[in-house]
């Protein structure tokens, strides 16, 4: 299935190479990645099978869209379209793809760079980090596309709200908000989404933002360690997003997102930000004219790069920004988790909150954090 944020999809797999794939080692992987980072899913790995059929199921996947070019308005049956896949060992569903085909042209996503980056003979990366997730986040080689393991509710809950978040692009094409570029599932569900580090040379810190201080401080990695270390809002305390005349831009558009993330939607969603900071160089720029439009059309100057809609320019440093995770569903247990965390925490700020709330939270820090 492909959904698209920004660039990706969304999908599941099964089959019965899927059922028969052991754990067994997974224990003692634990144990040798103690260290934060990325790890390429060779042989030996234990998702290697899993990963070989995603890019089987992907590069079948949007070869059908090569071959059958979708118009450029896309219909409400696109929204709801289901289309099943049998390979030799497996069979992989993709969602809506038409709708993720559309938004990946959008965004200047070509199908054939699309498959290739997410195809290539090239192993997947296994991205570890230091996230309560209890998903599996898997990277491209190139590091262009994240995949990322959701359950059933999550995938219902994006595509029940597909056209509101398709709308919210239309609207606000520079919009932060995370590209979700395909959704399917392979037994598992998983997503594509658009990597807000991409391109990743040079990025010397990375911070996950929630807008609130319980549980949000990491220990750096030591001085000149390779260890990939994403760091909380505690750790950037004292420090400023520095953009210049680009700093109305990024709090009109964090405002604007904010607007969509809290409408009133079957579920509820909550989300995050990241933020990766890299130092500036050169590199062509777009006409200063359009600067003029900016309020009439909500856009931004957009550098002549790679995944221009998350990086930001400031005089001295290079910003990588976006909102990530918007389909997470504000569940009855995450209600519950609310109340344990008032009780727990009182008069502090935490992580959990309803979609307003967090939508708040998060304006007024990048409000505090801005100049």
């Amino acid at each position: 299935m492909e959904t698209s944020a920004a660039a990706g999809g969304v999908g599941r797999m099964s089959g019965n190479h899927q059922r028969s794939v052991k754990r067994r080692r997974w224990g003692g992987l634990r144990q040798q990645w103690k260290l934060l980072g990325l790890f390429e899913i060779d042989q030996q790995h234990e998702f290697y099978g899993l990963t070989c059929m995603m890019k089987e199921g992907l590069a079948a996947a949007v070869q059908s869209t090569i071959d059958n070019a979708p118009t450029n308005e896309v219909s409400d049956d696109d929204f709801r379209l289901e289309v099943t896949q049998i390979h030799k060992d497996f069979a992989m569903e993709t969602f809506a793809g038409p709708v993720f085909a559309s938004l990946r042209g959008s965004l200047g996503v070509t199908e054939q760079e699309y498959q290739k980056s997410l195809c290539s003979e090239n192993c997947y990366l296994q991205f570890i980090s230091n996230s309560k997730s209890k998903a599996d986040f898997f990277l491209t080689n190139d590091k262009r596309f994240f995949l990322k393991t959701q359950n059933k509710r999550e995938i219902k809950f994006l595509l029940s709200n597909l056209k509101i978040y398709m709308e919210h692009l239309k609207k606000y094409p520079h919009s932060l908000l995370n590209l979700v570029c395909s959704s399917c599932p392979l037994q598992k569900y998983f997503i594509v989404m658009q990597s807000v580090f991409y391109p990743d040379d040079r990025i010397n810190a990375r911070y996950d933002i929630k807008g609130c201080e319980v549980s949000r401080w990491t220990e750096p990695s030591p001085e000149g360690s390779q260890i990939i270390v994403v760091l909380k809002d505690l750790n950037f305390e004292g420090q400023y997003i520095t953009l210049g005349k680009e700093d109305d831009a990024i709090l009109l558009l964090s405002e604007i997102d904010g607007t969509c993330l809290k409408q009133p939607r079957p579920g509820d969603a909550s989300s995050g930000s990241t933020l990766q900071v890299c130092p500036k160089h050169a590199g062509p720029g777009n006409d200063a004219t359009e600067l003029s439009d900016f309020r009439a059309q909500n856009r931004r100057l957009l550098p002549n790069l790679k995944n221009p809609l998350h990086i930001i320019d400031g005089p001295e440093q290079r910003y990588f920004i976006g909102i990530i995770d918007i389909f997470t569903v504000y569940s009855f247990k995450k209600r519950l988790e609310h109340l344990w965390k008032r009780l727990r925490h009182p008069g502090r700020s935490f992580s959990t909150v309803s979609p307003q709330t967090y939508c708040l939270r998060l304006c007024q820090w990048v409000q505090d954090h801005t100049k």
